[in-house]
Order: C-alpha cells, then structure tokens, then sequence
C-alpha cells in the first residue's frame, strides 16, 4: 500500500502545471488573441473537456495525498516514538518511592507522619481512600477522556495546535494526567516541543506498562501543592487537617486548582489566587455536569485555608521507637486506637497542670481479651523539656510500690496458706534488720487480709511475702513474662514485696492483665503484625509459660481489689484496681481492670526527685478512672467465681485458714505470738572495722526465737552459751561472711557482713 500511495504522490496537480512552459500556439491562431481558429486547418473540430471531470479528477488526487501524508506522518510519528522510547529508556517509576515514613492505628488513621529524606510530605494513598466527588471535578478539569485514551489525546493535542494557529499562542494545553506522571516522574517542567514529545513518549510507556488505576495512584502521590506537600493526602491533612476521605465540593475544587500553579496559588501565602482558580475549577465541573450550580455556589462560599497545619503527632515515644526499629518500612501499623490515644493524652496534658511543675504522668491501656495495646502515652507533654517529656515513662524503670502486693497475697490463697476472711496480724515485727512500717506509720491489730490488701498495709504483706517466699514471687513473675529488676548479683528480699525491685509501667499492665484473665498470662502486643491469638493456649510462647495465679487465687484477688475505696468525685463502675506508692514520693501509680480493659498509670518525676505528698491514691487513681470513662462509656463485668472458691465468713472457714501464721497453730494460746528469731548485731549488709581489734572478738546478738540458739559463720557451727541470745566470735580475717541463727523450732534469721 505504501508504494501505491508513493506512486500518486507523482501527480501533476494544477499548481505544478501552471509553473511549466505553455506550448506553442496551434496553427490558425487569431493573431488578436483571441479562440484558435479551425477553419482551414484540415483539422477536426477539438471537444472541451468537461470543467466537472478535471474537479473530480483534481479531489480525488489531493485526497490521495492528504491520506499520504497522514500516513506517512504516523508512520513517521511512531518510528520517532520507538527510536525515541529505545534511547530514553524506561521511565524512572522508582522515583516515586521515596515516601514518608508514617505510623497507623488499628483502623489505618494516621498517628504519626515523617518526611522524607529529601524534607518532603509525600503519602501513600489510594484511590478508594479519596473522595469520588474529587475524580470527577478532576476528570472534568484535567483529562475528560483518560480513561479512553493512551496517554496521549489525540483530540486535545489537535484542539491546541488549532488554537495555536488561531489565536496565535497557546490557549489550551494538550497534557494528560499520564503527561503529567510522567513529567513528574522526571523532575522536569519543559514547555518546549521537545519537551511536550518527550512526555508524550513517557506517558505512552506508563500506559504500555501500568493500569490507568496505578497511574492515578502515581498522581495522587506525586502531584504538588506548593512548598514540601506533594500528594492529595498530604495536602488534605495539611489544609483541611483530615484525610481526603470525606472532602467538600468546595475542597476537592481547591485540590485540583493547586497542582496547575502550585506556588502562586498556595493558600497559605496567598489565599485570593487559590480562591480564584479553586471557582474556576468548579465553573468548569458545572459546565462538564459533573456538580450542580447550586453546588458550586455553596462550594464558592467555603473559606480557604491561610495557614498550614501540623501533621499528627500522636503517641510519638512507641511511634519513634519502632520506626528507628524498622527504618525501611513506610507504613507501620500498631494496634493503638486512635481515638483512644488522642483522648488519653488530652487527659495526661489535662491533670498534670494541676500536679506542679516537672512532674510528668504515663498511661498504658490495653485490651487483656487479646492483649492488644489501645494507648501508649509516654508523657504529658512529648515537647515539654521541664518535664522531660521525650523520656518514655512507660518504659522507665521504677519502684512498684504496693503494686505487688495483689499477686503476693494471690500466691498466699494459692498455697493454701490463707482466704481473704483470714485474719492477720498488723503489728509492729521485725524480720531480720527489716522492721516494715504502714505508711501512715500507724497499726491495725487484728484485720482480714481482705482488709489488709484493701487498706495496703505492709506489715501483713511483708509476713505473706515471707511465707510464700520472694524467690517464688519474682520466679512466678518471671515465668509469666514480666521482668522485674534487681541489682547485680542481688538476691529478692523481704523489701520487693514493698516496691524494693525495679518494674517498667508496661511490665505491671502486663502483670494485671494475667489477673484479669483469671490468673492466665499473656504477652501485651503493639504491632498489627506480631498480634497474638486471641487465647494464649493458641499462642506456643505463651503456652509454655506457667500461669500467673490460679483461677481462684486470682478471683479471691479480684474480689478484694473490686471493693478498694475510690477518689472523691469518681465514678468506680465495678474495677477492680491497686494503688502504689513509691519510698520517698518518688512514683505513684494506680492500676486497674475490668472485664475487658487494663490501664495503668504512672505520676511522678522522670528524673526521680521526690515529690512530697504525691500518693497513688490522690495523684495517679483519679487519672486511671478517668481513662477507663475515655475507653468505654460502660464497664465490662469482672469475671464470675469459679468452682472451688470458698465463699464464707472467718468463722465458717476451715481451722487452718482461720488465722494466719502460727497463731493457728494448736499450741497457741491467745493473741500472743511468740517473736522469730532475728540476728539484732550486726544489721544486715553492714561493714565491720576489725583491723584495729584483731585480738578482739565481735559480739553477735540475737532477738526472739526460741532457745536455745545454733550459730553459724559461713555455714560451720561456733561455740556458743545455749542459754544465751548473744555469742563472741573471733573473725579469722577480712572479707565477707553469711552470720545464721536457727532457734529451737528451726526458725532461720541470716545476715551478710563485710569485715575489713
């Protein structure tokens, strides 16, 4: 075919004719100019050609080359497309990669956004994720026909070059929304003809190579809005401060006027432009029938924004924490609520204003049915630097205070060694060096241990503690997945059961999360992808681990903690909860369940000064109820009592759990208990100058117990009066050594002392 349309490209049209040299005048010519004359000639006479067959023969060869040179054009064209594609190479789609880092809650709402490493907002979105209304004003604006051509339309590009020859500059442009990917795939803004060929070879490759749905996901991300916004979902947040979800009429308009003039249109330098080419926008959506004209009238009485706004900035210390983790990954997804974490952080930047000044406060909230963190709040304030506010308290060491108190008593109910309507006494005792007080320095007598761990008194604790063991309390704890720490090479004591070990905030949430569950551990989760089963049976990390509590220890527990008086002005709504406060009023804390929520709170100073009068009770309880009215308008109910659990006044309960300890005991004879043994001198952990005296002996002494007495050094037995509380010893050299004591019914009291 084209050699045919070669050879009628040889024509002779009329205007090639005219230019060659007329022929000589036939014989007969009248000298006057005028006709031929045939008389004479011997010729016949000659027959005009018909004026109708030389127009036909003239349309059908100019038609012929027209077809030609259109061929020949397009033939052309898309060698120099191919040649043109070859020497370009493909189009540099990796370049929209570069995205901000950003941080999700469970629903996918944005909780935290970082630029990239170029300073620029840039957002993944797709294009469900954004309202219709805005495709259709942008198709109406931009590209009517994108989803009919190839990158490039035909129509539009004849509609310019029109225009061009009309009016003599450049009325409408021929760019495509794939025209526009692919200069912004590039980086280059040419208005040449080059430049407009060059993307129009890039755009033909993205349609070659991408459906029209990614390409619009390529604009969505890559379009500018002035300044370091680049994609529809920054621009929107930045705006309108919301996702482009649920956009007006008015500010789909103002998102697709911006991305044609993005820095002398920016709203927030200069609002009028944006208006201007925002009505604009809509004049054209009314014309393309895609928004009525009483729309566009209620969009054009919308106010576009002056300023910018900040990008979210919720639960910023776990946000930064697991983005330096995985700095690679673009979208982090945690199981935070974001409601939730908004609300619970207004509340910490509410109540700490009223706590003084440096004093900062932690929240941790978790669902316990799966073990799913719903708020992380580090501080009051992450940028207030007086209260150190870029310090995470949720994962700050510190003393628990009472806050083990629930689980000592628990491993006491689970031995068997006591219910919460045995009594105990509260009485001055001293176990060892160790001589607890109750914090208002006062004594009880005679109580419940349902009272006892109601009212937290520490001398009844503290003889629980010493019947059950530290070594088992901080082992169960441990096995259970909460880590507590000691100092180095140190051995639990008596004192961890009143806050002498140090916990994290996350560590105790976790703790009461296992008491909520009925005494079954579960590992607390933050990441979407780490989320645990639902039942930690299902879970083999969990599975192996052994339970915190039986299920009757932990309802007994439950049902004491449930009935803990509550603050002035609160509403309790059956929760179950413990309060602690630290030696020297250094941390209150307040921690609390229900049936489906655990939170926990932490009030004090990150830098540990005291803080004088601060208590659980007034400090951080008010702040935990408050968060569970901000979780759930209603409460979950507690768990039922399982089988098994005794459910009886003191006097209905079996002898041995009628009274605790030895007053139980059948030779015990009235309220009096006979004393332990205690090694009174030297006090445990003490030092001993016994260079100066070596030829003197160092007197031990003993309390209590009953005589007669054994004494230990270092494990041998020493001389001693058996009549006698007291012993000499004569120290062999310096160093350390363990002193032990054992009375006649075996009571052991031991201490540590160093000679030197």
């Amino acid at each position: 075919m084209l050699t045919r349309l070669t050879r009628l490209m040889r024509f002779r049209s009329p205007q090639r004719a005219a230019h060659r040299a007329p022929p000589s005048p036939p014989v007969g010519e009248d000298e006057r100019g005028g006709e031929p004359s045939q008389v004479g000639s011997g010729l016949p006479p000659t027959r005009a050609r018909s004026p109708h067959k030389r127009g036909g023969l003239s349309w059908r060869r100019a038609l012929a080359f027209t077809a030609a040179m259109a061929f020949t054009a397009y033939a052309g064209g898309r060698l120099a497309v191919e040649i043109a594609k070859r020497e370009m190479g493909p189009p540099p789609i990796a370049a929209a990669d570069a995205l901000s880092t950003i941080v999700v809650d469970r629903n996918g709402a944005l909780l935290r956004a970082f630029t990239t490493p170029e300073g620029r907002w840039r957002m993944p979105l797709e294009p469900e994720d954004v309202d219709p209304r805005y495709f259709d004003i942008l198709m109406a604006f931009e590209d009517s026909r994108f989803y009919r051509h190839h990158g490039v339309d035909p129509q539009a590009v004849a509609r310019a070059a029109l225009q061009l020859v009309h009016h003599g500059r450049l009325v409408s442009g021929a760019s495509t929304l794939t025209m526009q990917v692919a200069r912004l795939l590039e980086g280059k803004h040419e208005r040449t003809a080059g430049g407009k060929f060059r993307q129009m070879v890039r755009a033909l490759q993205l349609e070659d190579m991408l459906s029209k749905r990614e390409i619009l996901k390529l604009y969505l991300r890559l379009a500018p809005f002035g300044g370091n916004i680049e994609g529809v979902r920054a621009a929107s947040l930045t705006y309108f401060g919301k996702e482009p979800k649920h956009l007006s009429v008015g500010e789909a308009a103002l998102l697709v006027a911006l991305p044609q003039s993005p820095e002398p249109r920016r709203p927030d330098r200069n609002a009028k432009a944006a208006e201007t080419a925002r009505n604009r926008v809509l004049d054209r959506a009314v014309a393309a029938g895609v928004v009525s004209a009483a729309e566009a009238t209620r969009a054009k009485e919308e106010r576009v924004p002056t300023a910018r706004r900040a990008f979210p900035k919720l639960a910023p210390h776990l946000s930064e924490s697991e983005v330096a983790k995985a700095p690679a990954t673009s979208i982090h997804r945690l199981t935070l609520d974001r409601t939730v974490q908004a609300s619970l952080e207004a509340l910490a930047a509410e109540e700490i204003k009223l706590m003084g000044p440096k004093v900062s406060t932690a929240i941790l909230a978790a669902d316990h049915v799966t073990g799913e963190v719903l708020a992380w709040v580090g501080s009051a304030d992450y940028l207030d630097g007086t209260r150190f506010g870029a310090i995470d308290m949720v994962e700050a060491v510190r003393s628990p205070g009472s806050t083990l108190k629930p689980l000592i008593y628990g491993l006491g109910f689970e031995a068997g060694l006591a219910h919460p309507e045995t009594l105990i006494e509260d009485r001055p005792t001293r176990f060892g060096t160790y001589a607890p007080k109750n914090f208002d320095e006062t004594f009880h007598g005679t109580v419940t241990v349902r009272e006892a761990l109601g009212l937290s008194l520490n001398v009844p604790a503290v003889k629980m503690l010493e019947a059950v063991g530290p070594g088992r309390l901080t082992s169960r704890m441990q096995r259970a997945g909460v880590a507590a720490v000691l100092p180095a090479e140190a051995l639990p004591s008596l004192a961890v059961g009143l806050g002498g070990i140090g916990m994290r905030l996350a560590d105790l949430v976790q703790m009461y999360c296992g008491l909520a569950r009925g005494g079954e551990p579960i590992a607390l989760s933050w990441l979407q992808q780490a989320k645990p089963a639902r039942s930690a049976k299902l879970d083999p990390r969990v599975a192996e681990r052994q339970r915190l509590l039986s299920p009757v220890a932990t309802w007994y527990v439950t049902d004491i903690l449930k009935d803990a008086p509550v603050p002035a002005n609160t509403r309790s709504g059956t929760i179950a909860y413990k309060t602690g406060t630290s030696y020297g009023y250094r941390d209150a804390w307040a921690i609390g369940y229900d049936g489906r929520h655990t939170v926990g709170v932490w009030v004090g100073r990150p830098d540990a000064a005291p803080t004088p009068g601060m208590l659980g009770r007034t400090a951080a309880a008010p702040i935990m109820f408050s968060a569970f009215q901000r979780i759930a308008a209603r409460r979950a109910p507690l768990k039922p009592a399982p089988s098994g659990a005794i459910i009886a006044s003191g006097g209905d309960l079996p002898q041995p759990l009628k009274r605790f300890g030895r007053a139980s005991e059948p030779e015990a004879q009235g309220p009096y208990l006979e004393p332990p043994v205690l090694i009174a001198f030297p006090p445990d952990r003490s030092e001993l100058d016994v260079a100066e005296r070596e030829d003197e002996p160092v007197v031990i002494k003993a309390e209590g117990g009953a005589l007669p007495l054994t004494w230990l050094v270092d494990g041998e037995p020493i001389e001693s009066d058996p009549s006698a509380r007291e012993v000499a010893w004569q120290p062999a050299g310096k160093g350390f050594v363990k002193m032990q004591v054992v009375d006649a019914k075996g009571r052991v009291d031991r201490v540590t002392v160093r000679l030197r």
